[in-house]
């Protein structure tokens, strides 16, 4: 059975939570920054709990719109300051574990962040590692099979020498 499938026959542990409309709803961005040989590179980062790797995301927050809630986690959790696009880019489905030991299935909807810095000082930096890398390496990394879709969409859609993406 190949992840996509395994993923898909967990998260079907967890049929009744998600048409009772009780899934957990996240927003995640996947940060863009220049490569210094051309192109562009993607930021992932590890999860507190398990060091796996993913991008950063958090919960909805009252007053936020999503994409401000995605500029707000990736300083938090990987020191990127940029601008989050308003209109989301795609999601991806995961079991999130919750502090009880318990799984519960969750939805990010993710939104492109263009980097415009990033500092050495921010409040995970000692939770976390960062890697930045081209998002087809990243890809290979993640577990769910939907965010290696959006890197990869994202490798097919990027313009030569730009960091905007033909959408």
């Amino acid at each position: 059975m190949n992840k996509a499938q395994t993923l898909l026959s967990q998260l079907a542990d967890h049929a009744e939570t998600i048409l009772l409309g009780k899934a957990l709803e996240q927003f995640g961005a996947l940060c863009l920054r220049e490569a210094s040989g051309g192109g562009f590179e993607v930021l992932l980062i590890t999860t507190r709990e398990t060091g796996r790797w993913t991008i950063p995301k958090g919960w909805p927050i009252k007053g936020l719109a999503p994409h401000e809630v995605v500029e707000r986690e990736a300083w938090e959790e990987a020191g990127v300051k940029g601008r989050a696009k308003k209109r989301a880019f795609g999601c991806f489905s995961y079991l999130k574990t919750l502090q009880d030991g318990r799984q519960a299935p969750s939805f990010v909807t993710v939104h492109i962040l263009i980097v415009r810095r990033t500092k050495a000082n921010f409040p995970e930096r000692r939770e976390r590692k960062l890697a930045w890398m081209p998002p087809l390496e990243a890809a290979s990394l993640v577990n769910e099979p939907e965010l290696k879709s959006l890197f990869r969409r994202v490798e097919r859609r990027a313009l030569p020498g730009s960091l905007r993406l033909n959408v």
